[in-house]
C-alpha cells in the first residue's frame, strides 16, 4: 500500500514532457502541469502552439505563474531522495565515519563535521548539503529563465525583421516612383542621371536585403545554440542534488558567456543621394514662415510615441510606458490656401522632431485619442542610439539616414500635395501624391528631448 501512494504521488509530480520531477512548475488552464522551460521548447515546436501537450486543450501561452505547491511537494520528494543517499555506506566519511552532509564552498568537496571543523577547512564557507543544493537549483532556475527571455527574445527580433523586409521592399518602390516623378517635373539634370541614381538606390537597396538574410540566419543560428544549452540545463536540474552541487558551476559558466550578445533586428537605411539642382528649383517659391504660438503639445506629445512605437516595437510587446521628455509646438503665423511656397526649418539638437503642415480642424480636435488626420508630417524619432523618420497619413516608415541641418517643406496648395527635401544632401525625402488634402493648411514644427 505505502509502495502505491508512492509511485502515485511520484507520478504527480513528474512533467509529461520530460517523464522526470517538474522543475519550476507551471499550471495551465486545462489544470496539468508541466516544467516551464519544456512547456516553452514543446510549443515552440509544435505545429500548433498553445494546445496541452497532454489532453490537447488550448491554453494560454504567457504570464504563468510558478506553482508554489508543486514546487513544495517537489523539493520534499527530492530532499528524502538526498536522505537516502547520504545515509548510505558508500557517502560516509572514510576517515571518521559519519555522514559527509555539508558541502564547502571553495573546495567543492562533501564534508563530514569533524572534516569540516579541521584546520584544512575551518575558514572556509560550508552548508548543509541540503542548503547548498537548493541554492543551486535558484541560480539553475535563474539561469534558465534568462535563456527563455533570450530565446523569445531572438524570436521577435526575427518577427520584426521579417516586418521590416517587407516594409523595406515596398519602400524601395515607392522611393523610386518619388524620384521618377521628381525628376521629370523639374527636369533638373539628364534622363541619363535619373537612371543611374535609381540604379544606385536599387544596388543599395539589394546590399540592406543581404544583410538582412544574413542577419537572419545569424539570430536563427543563435536561436538554436541557446535552445541546446537550455536543454542542457534542463538535464541538469534533474540530476540529483549531489551531482548538482559539482557540476554547475561551469555549465553556468558557459551559458552566461552564450547569452551575452544577442543579435538584433537590423535597422536598415539607405544613403540620402543628392538629386543636382533639386534645392535651386524649390527657391523660386521660398518665403519666410514666421512660427508663433509657441505652446506644448499636451496630448499630441502622444504623437511622437505613437510614431516611436511604429518604428521600434514588435507589435505584441507592451507600449503602456512611454519616453519621458518635454515636447514644444509651434504653428505658422498664418494659413495657405493657394499657390506654391517652400520654407526650411532648423532642427537644432532635437532627438524628436516633427515638421509639415495640418488643418485647422486637426489643431482644435480635443479626440482623447491620439490620430493623425489632417496632420501630413515628417517625424524624427529617436529610440536608444538609432533615428527613424516617418510620415503620417498613412504612416510609412522612410529607410533613409537623418536629415542635419535644416529640412525644407515644399507646399503646392494648386496640386493639393507636400514635399520634404533634405537640404544638406540636396535629396529628396518623401512627396504626397496630388489632392492630398483638401482644405488649407497650416505650417507646423514641433521638437522635443527625451529624457533617458
Amino acid at each position: 500500500m505505502e509502495s502505491d501512494l508512492s509511485q502515485a504521488f511520484q507520478e504527480e509530480l513528474t512533467c509529461f514532457i520530460c517523464m522526470n520531477y517538474l522543475t519550476d512548475p507551471v499550471t495551465i488552464s486545462c489544470g496539468h502541469s508541466f516544467c516551464r522551460a519544456c512547456l516553452h521548447l514543446f510549443w515552440e515546436d509544435s505545429l500548433y502552439p498553445g494546445l496541452c501537450p497532454t489532453c490537447r486543450e488550448p491554453s494560454q501561452q504567457k504570464g504563468f505563474r510558478t506553482s508554489i505547491v508543486l514546487k513544495k511537494l517537489v523539493y520534499i520528494a527530492r530532499k528524502a531522495n538526498l536522505m537516502k543517499y547520504l545515509s548510505s555506506e558508500e557517502h560516509q566519511c572514510v576517515t571518521h565515519k559519519e555522514t559527509k552532509g555539508i558541502f564547502c564552498m571553495e573546495n567543492r568537496i562533501y564534508l563530514c563535521q569533524l572534516c569540516s571543523d579541521s584546520h584544512e577547512h575551518r575558514g572556509h564557507n560550508h552548508r548543509t548539503i541540503e542548503a547548498a543544493a537548493e541554492d543551486q537549483m535558484e541560480r539553475l532556475l535563474k539561469q534558465m529563465t534568462s535563456l527563455q527571455e533570450k530565446i523569445q527574445e531572438i524570436q521577435e527580433n526575427l518577427e520584426a525583421e521579417s516586418r521590416i523586409k517587407i516594409s523595406f521592399i515596398n519602400f524601395l518602390n515607392i522611393r523610386e516612383e518619388i524620384i521618377r516623378i521628381e525628376y521629370r517635373i523639374w527636369n533638373a539634370v539628364p534622363p541619363e542621371q535619373e537612371d543611374q541614381h535609381i540604379a544606385r538606390m536599387k544596388n543599395e537597396g539589394d546590399c540592406v536585403l543581404e544583410k538582412l538574410r544574413e542577419s537572419k540566419d545569424m539570430m536563427i543560428q543563435k536561436s538554436k545554440q541557446l535552445r541546446e544549452m537550455l536543454q542542457e540545463l534542463m538535464a541538469m536540474s534533474q540530476e540529483p542534488y549531489v551531482v548538482l552541487l559539482q557540476g554547475l558551476d561551469d555549465i553556468l559558466r558557459r551559458s552566461e558567456s552564450m547569452e551575452m550578445s544577442i543579435p538584433q533586428a537590423m535597422k536598415p537605411e539607405l544613403s540620402a543621394l543628392p538629386i543636382t539642382g533639386l534645392t535651386e528649383s524649390f527657391n523660386h517659391f521660398k518665403v519666410h514662415v514666421f512660427f508663433e504660438r509657441l505652446f506644448g503639445l499636451h496630448f499630441k506629445k502622444n504623437l511622437f510615441n505613437v510614431m516611436r512605437r511604429a518604428s521600434f516595437t514588435p507589435h505584441h510587446q507592451d507600449t503602456s510606458v512611454d519616453p519621458v521628455g518635454y515636447y514644444l509646438a509651434s504653428l505658422g503665423s498664418q494659413s495657405f490656401i493657394s499657390g506654391k511656397y517652400y520654407w526650411e526649418v532648423d532642427l537644432k539638437d532635437s532627438s524628436d522632431w516633427a515638421v509639415g503642415v495640418c488643418t485647422n480642424s486637426w489643431l482644435t480636435s480635443r479626440n482623447k485619442e491620439v490620430e493623425t488626420k489632417g496632420a501630413f508630417l515628417l517625424f524624427c524619432v529617436k529610440e536608444g542610439n538609432h533615428y527613424s523618420l516617418l510620415t503620417t497619413n498613412p504612416v510609412i516608415q522612410h529607410y533613409l539616414e537623418k536629415p542635419l541641418g535644416r529640412v525644407g517643406v515644399f507646399l503646392d496648395c494648386d496640386a493639393r500635395c507636400l514635399s520634404f527635401l533634405n537640404i544638406a544632401k540636396s535629396s529628396l525625402i518623401y512627396k504626397y501624391p496630388h489632392k492630398t488634402f483638401k482644405y488649407g493648411v497650416w505650417p507646423f514644427f514641433s521638437y522635443g528631448q527625451t529624457i533617458s
